[in-house]
């Protein structure tokens, strides 16, 4: 009889899987299709184009020139001429490349770039699609991005394609894994998957990134994220002194366009992540639930029973807030970009499974004390009647940051030391 109502619950489990958990009427389908169409074809281009050039003009700015400054004023216009000038050039296509594969690999990595957006919390009611396991499906969609990558390299035919492809997979595989690991703390304190979830507790709780693991945390997610977008130091796949253009040199026009456009859309969505789940969304000041909190006790995710003007005044201002942040964080990979250096591709490597790896693996454990001393509920800590929780919470965990980064950091350098020890003996010994 138990094996039976084993059977029955699993039974029940997977028909439930089966059902759908959205209810798809001709309201979600055209909302879909709005999202769909206006985004992809309308608002993300535009933006893309206009970060190139914000690039072009903050590039200029740090090495002493100009910038755009000759189709239409302040050079507004120039984004539009070279989209007209990619669309209008001749794609060619090697005669030993593989040409579907050879068109199919810039569409892959574009998707992947498209669909991380889908459940970006911009807003109250303003999620595309709201996720129970919203960065599960982060980490899926993005992994098609190595996929579409390799596949650009090997149909191209070019030894140099491919040595780049592979070099790029490499990286990006490596630096996936702090890059998801820095999420946890997070998953952690909100108890959820969801990023709108996430956004609601950080304004019950304050920003998580107002931490020592958040911030850690949220640096190693920032450093991670400039690698998995190949920008600046970290953009070893177009080494243009080893490689020619790495994965992309045997494309052109626009096919060549997209992976343009799949790598301004991926810096603009890692952006809009990192401002959902360390920095609060569009919420103004941390520790508040301004101004969303005007309107009472809603679920971001949730449009409320009447759309009035608190509403729409209400957004405005999240919408406002968000895009101010992912605006700073893009001008901070511009400024990293215009600063650094590129890096040895083995100083690269060791940097992700030496340096990021173990710091956010150990962060992991130190974000559990922070729950457990500040978040968890009915842990109250109170000085003359001010609750100082998060007091308490920065002086434990604030040392243990400081300590694990002086770890890592001398285990590094006596690692190096050793190699250089080793290397070195036997020359002396000839």
């Amino acid at each position: 009889m138990a094996t039976v109502n084993i059977a029955m619950v699993w039974a029940d489990a997977l028909l439930w899987a089966q059902q759908p958990q959205i209810e798809l009427s001709w309201n979600t389908v055209i909302r879909w299709a709005l999202w769909l169409v206006l985004g992809f074809f309308g608002a993300f281009p535009g933006i893309v184009a206009y970060m190139v050039w914000a690039e072009r003009k903050v590039a200029a700015r740090f090495q002493d020139r100009i910038g755009p400054n000759r189709v239409g004023p302040l050079g507004l216009l120039q984004p539009i001429a070279d989209a007209i000038k990619l669309i209008t050039k001749e794609n060619i296509v090697p005669r030993t490349a593989d040409q579907w594969v050879h068109l199919l690999a810039p569409v892959i990595i574009l998707v992947s770039a498209f669909l991380v957006l889908a459940v970006v919390p911009f807003g109250i009611g303003l999620t595309p699609v709201n996720l129970p396991s919203g960065l599960i499906y982060l980490v899926a969609v993005s992994s098609l991005s190595p996929l579409g990558i390799f596949l650009a390299g090997w149909s191209s035919r070019n030894k140099y394609s491919l040595l780049g492809a592979m070099r790029s997979v490499a990286q990006l595989v490596s630096y996936e894994v702090p890059q998801v690991l820095a999420t946890v703390p997070v998953v952690l304190w909100a108890g959820s998957l969801s990023l709108n979830t996430i956004f609601d507790k950080q304004m019950e709780h304050g920003w998580f990134v107002f931490s020592p693991p958040g911030f850690l945390g949220f640096l190693i997610l920032l450093i991670a994220s400039i690698a998995e977008v190949n920008r600046t130091p970290f953009d070893l796949p177009e080494a243009e002194s080893e490689i020619i253009a790495g994965f992309h040199t045997e494309y052109s026009g626009m096919r060549f366009g997209l992976f343009f456009l799949a790598e301004y859309l991926s810096v603009f969505a890692i952006s809009c992540i990192m401002t959902a789940i360390y920095f609060g969304g569009g919420t103004l000041v941390p520790w508040s639930d301004f101004p969303a909190g005007t309107l009472g006790a809603i679920h971001s995710a949730y449009l409320p029973a009447s759309i009035n003007a608190t509403f729409i005044l209400v957004n405005l201002v999240l919408v406002a807030v968000f895009f101010a942040k992912v605006g700073f964080f893009i001008f901070l990979m511009f400024w990293v970009r215009a600063t650094l250096p590129r890096m040895r591709v083995d100083r690269l490597m060791n940097y992700a499974w030496k340096s990021l790896v173990p710091l956010s693996i150990a962060n992991v454990l130190v974000a559990a004390i922070w729950y457990e001393l500040v978040l968890r509920p009915g842990v109250v800590f109170k000085v003359a009647g001010w609750d100082v929780r998060w007091f308490v919470g920065t002086l434990v965990t604030a040392p243990i940051v400081l300590l694990l980064i002086w770890l890592v950091a001398r285990c590094n350098r006596l690692s190096e030391k050793a190699e250089v020890a080793s290397t070195t003996a036997p020359a002396a010994a000839r």
